[in-house]
């Protein structure tokens, strides 16, 4: 009964969702493209075989993707005959998968959790494993799943208190829902309670840590472009994945550092492809000379701000940085990922808005490689403290590459589970 009251008001709601799809379109034209694919209507890609093994991964978007590439890359390994698919649900997801795994994986947008989408959408691909990244929990597509036989893992399992809190008022619902779940792969024991909270057969969860702590820095080439920004031997703020609101915090805090570290360059780094433009005329507005690089323009002494509109460069952009703060968290969007950083051996600040990464931000905090700031005045007393102090900073670098290195077993642990379900 639940699960189809909870359809029929996705079913009312739908005109509002195309709606907002056509809105985002305005800024991101590809908002407007493949909406078939949201409803399974999309013919079958070329040289699909339905009598192949078929892996269905799904990565809601930019984040999801990325840590799923060792899980790709190690399915590939062991079942080189199989099709995998992934899914996602924004275009710069689909754009992520495009760049990370080129043709070697199949790629669509995951159908909306609607009975009749779901059913298309398995009838086209058939897969006899569905894994589910950190917390996608879709009640049609896992039910159509279950129905067909079709093996559930959520890997990388997340589950903040605020979603458990979500789920836990819905309590029946909720247990016949992670009851259909084969296994649950829990980033950390936190996670893996409050799963058990929920009504989960603790015998179905194992905690594996984190496939984001599988971040590949080693061997990587500077490009052209920002070796000659480290060339210039300044101080650099990378602000990464900055969401709305909090550019204006950023730079507050980047005017006050101004006044006692005049040479201090500010990489601002957009989390949405459609607000590059407006956040480099905010920049401008503000009075900061400023350069963008998707133009490739040339970072000279007088730069003061580069805003960092391309996508699939971050780590570019730390690899120049002196410190790191991570956005989403100024603003209460739970903070994006702290691991890129911290493989860099790049100090760490963040906002109190941690949801997303809350117990990755614990540790990393715990090992003394993080500092979280509560408004952008700690931000720049911080930021004016550390870039004071190089002792501090090379051994809050230090401290968080070393938790990276401590932490590298998620995917062994994680393989353990999936094989016996393919």
């Amino acid at each position: 009964m639940h699960r189809f009251i909870y359809s029929v008001i996705f079913y009312l709601a739908l005109p509002v969702i195309l709606i907002r799809l056509l809105v985002r379109s305005l800024k991101a034209p590809a908002y407007r493209k493949r909406i078939g694919e949201r409803f399974a209507l999309q013919a079958m890609p070329k040289g699909f075989d339905r009598n192949k093994l078929t892996l269905w991964i799904h990565a809601v978007s930019v984040g999801e993707t990325a840590a799923s590439a060792p899980l790709v890359a190690e399915l590939q390994h062991l079942y080189p005959e199989a099709q995998i698919v992934m899914t996602s649900m924004t275009p710069t997801g689909s754009d992520r998968v495009r760049m990370l795994f080129g043709e070697s994986v199949l790629h669509a947008y995951v159908p909306y959790d609607l009975p009749g989408a779901c059913n298309r959408f398995l009838d086209k691909y058939r897969p006899s494993l569905l894994i589910l990244m950190e917390t996608e929990l879709w009640p049609n597509l896992i039910h159509s799943c279950h129905q067909r036989d079709v093996k559930l893992l959520l890997a990388n399992g997340r589950l903040s208190e605020k979603s458990a809190t979500g789920y836990g008022r819905f309590p029946k619902f909720t247990r016949n829902l992670l009851e259909k779940i084969d296994r649950i792969a829990a980033q950390a024991s936190p996670d893996a309670q409050r799963f058990i909270d929920l009504g989960v057969n603790p015998e179905k969860i194992e905690v594996t840590g984190s496939l984001k702590f599988l971040v590949d820095v080693q061997g990587k080439e500077k490009q052209a472009y920002f070796s000659a920004i480290a060339s210039n031997a300044r101080p650099i703020l990378v602000a990464a994945s900055t969401r709305e609101g909090e550019e204006e915090k950023v730079l507050s805090a980047f005017k006050d550092c101004l006044a006692e570290i005049p040479s201090l360059l500010l990489i601002l780094i957009p989390r949405h492809p459609e607000r590059f433009a407006g956040v480099a005329k905010l920049s401008e507005n503000e009075g900061y000379t400023t350069a963008k690089r998707s133009n490739g323009e040339v970072v000279t002494p007088s730069t003061q701000v580069v805003v960092g509109d391309s996508m699939g460069e971050m780590l570019d952009y730390y690899s120049v940085a002196t410190l790191a703060f991570v956005g989403g968290s100024l603003v209460d969007t739970g903070c994006q990922n702290v691991l890129e950083p911290a493989a860099l051996g790049i100090p760490i600040l963040v906002g109190p808005s941690q949801y997303n990464f809350a117990t990755i931000c614990k540790q990393l905090e715990h090992a003394g490689s993080l500092k979280t700031i509560r408004n952008e005045m700690e931000l720049a007393q911080s930021l004016c403290s550390l870039l004071a102090d190089e002792q501090a900073r090379k051994e809050m670098g230090e401290r968080g590459k070393r938790l990276v290195r401590e932490n590298q077993n998620a995917l062994p642990a994680l393989m353990k589970l999936v094989i016996p379900l393919i």
